[in-house]
């Protein structure tokens, strides 16, 4: 019973050696219907006449909301920390889903 006491509120969580290297990705594309949201993470490199999508999350609105606070917040204590992120305007480019033109 204490042992479940202590435990009580806490998550475990394992992180495997292969989804601790991570994956590279410099576009995300976000698309959402009333019951999720549905995150693209693609690697854009240049020359590269097909680009494909390296991680899709899908998350509720409610965890969509929570990430974009936690990403708020963290933004904020980077640029306490280390000065201000310049936002790069980006070439404006056509996104192309292959032949289904799903995403």
């Amino acid at each position: 019973m204490e042992k479940n006491k202590d435990s009580k509120g806490k998550i475990n969580i394992e992180l495997d050696e292969k989804v601790a290297e991570g994956t590279y990705s410099n576009l995300a594309i976000i698309n959402h219907s009333v019951s999720e949201f549905v995150i693209d993470f693609v690697s854009i490199m240049p020359g590269s006449p097909k680009n494909k999508v390296k991680s899709r999350i899908i998350i509720t609105p409610q965890h969509a909301k929570k990430l974009a606070k936690a990403l708020n917040d963290n933004i904020s204590r980077f640029e306490d920390n280390f000065g201000s992120i310049k936002d790069y305007d980006n070439p404006k480019f056509q996104l192309n889903f292959g032949p289904t033109g799903k995403a």
